[in-house]
C-alpha cells in the first residue's frame, strides 16, 4: 500500500488523551447556539445529575411483596429475618436521598422489627386446642389484599382506553351538502305560541264607537218606567246588558228628573235599599 493513501487528511484530527477533536464535522451539543465537535476538558458533571431506577415501587407494601415474590418466599410463612435486613438496607439508601418518602419506609420497617422480635419471644398462652396467634398475619392479610388489588389495577390497564389506545373517528361534513335542521320540541313550540299570544295582546286595537244617546229620551224612560207603580226598586231601572256608557246616561236622566222634582228617591233608614217613585203620584 503507498504511503501517500495513509497520510491522506483524516475526518477528526486525535486529541493527546485519544478522544477525536471532531466527529464527522456533526455536533455532539449546542452551548448558545454554537455547535460543540467535542466534550470540553473542563466539564464538570453533579453526582446527582443522573440516576437510573432499575425498579420503581409505589410504596412500603409494593417493595416489601416485590422482595417476596422475587426470592419465591411463601407469603404465608415470610421469613422475616432476610426479608428485614433486606429492606433496611432498601430503607438506609432511600433515606439519604429523599427524608419524606423514606418517612413512610422506616414505619413499615419498624413494623417488621416489632413482628420479629414478638417471634422471638415465647408464645402466648391460649385456649386448650387453639393454636397462638402468628405475629405475620396481619402483614400477611395487607399484602394479599395489596396483591389482589394491584393485579385488578394491571387488569384494568390492559383495557383499551380512549385517548390512549384509541380515538373516536371524526367525520367532517360540509354543511353545504347535508343541510340538518333543528329538531323542535313540543313544549318549545307551546312557548312560542304563548310568546305570540302576549304580543298580539300588546298590539292590540281597540275601536270605540261613538253612540248617540239622548239624556231627554232617557228621562223619559225612567218616567215610563214608574209610571202606575208606586215604588220602583234602584237597580230595576238600569239594564246592564245595554253597557256602561247607556247606565250612565240612565243615571244622569235619574239626577235631571229629581232635580226637576218629578221623581223622589228614598230610602227607609241607613243601608236600607234605595227606591224611586213618582213625586206627582204622591197624596
Amino acid at each position: 500500500m503507498n504511503s501517500s493513501a495513509i497520510s491522506q487528511p483524516m475526518e477528526a484530527a486525535v486529541l493527546v488523551d485519544g478522544s477525536p477533536e471532531v466527529v464527522d464535522h456533526v455536533a455532539v451539543a449546542r452551548l448558545y447556539g454554537e455547535p460543540l465537535f467535542a466534550m470540553p476538558l473542563d466539564l464538570y458533571i453533579p453526582p446527582d445529575a443522573l440516576e437510573v431506577f432499575l425498579e420503581a415501587f409505589e410504596g412500603p407494601l409494593d417493595f416489601l411483596l416485590y422482595l417476596i415474590r422475587k426470592q419465591n418466599f411463601n407469603i404465608l410463612d415470610i421469613p422475616m429475618l432476610s426479608v428485614t435486613r433486606q429492606y433496611l438496607v432498601y430503607v438506609d439508601q432511600i433515606r439519604k436521598r429523599n427524608l419524606e418518602l423514606a418517612a413512610e419506609y422506616l414505619l413499615m420497617a419498624a413494623m417488621l422489627i416489632e413482628i420479629k422480635s414478638r417471634m422471638l419471644l415465647p408464645p402466648k398462652k391460649s385456649a386448650e386446642g387453639e393454636e397462638p396467634e402468628d405475629p405475620r398475619a396481619e402483614l400477611v392479610r395487607r399484602l394479599l389484599e395489596y396483591e389482589q388489588i394491584k393485579r385488578a389495577a394491571a387488569n384494568l390497564n390492559t383495557v383499551p382506553q380512549f385517548g390512549r389506545d384509541f380515538l373516536k373517528a371524526a367525520v367532517y361534513v360540509d354543511q353545504s351538502i347535508a343541510v340538518r335542521f333543528p329538531d323542535v320540541d313540543v313544549v318549545d313550540l307551546q312557548d312560542a305560541w304563548r310568546s305570540m299570544v302576549q304580543r298580539a295582546k300588546l298590539v292590540q286595537h281597540h275601536k270605540i264607537s261613538r253612540a248617540e244617546l239622548s239624556v231627554r229620551e232617557h228621562m223619559s224612560m225612567v218616567l215610563k218606567k214608574l209610571q202606575g207603580k208606586r215604588f220602583v226598586g234602584f237597580e230595576d231601572l238600569f239594564d246592564p246588558q245595554l253597557g256602561l256608557p247607556t247606565l250612565v246616561v240612565t243615571f244622569i236622566a235619574m239626577l235631571e228628573l229629581a232635580k226637576e222634582t218629578l221623581i223622589e228617591i228614598t230610602q227607609a233608614e241607613a243601608y236600607a235599599p234605595i227606591y224611586v217613585r213618582l213625586a206627582f203620584t204622591q197624596n
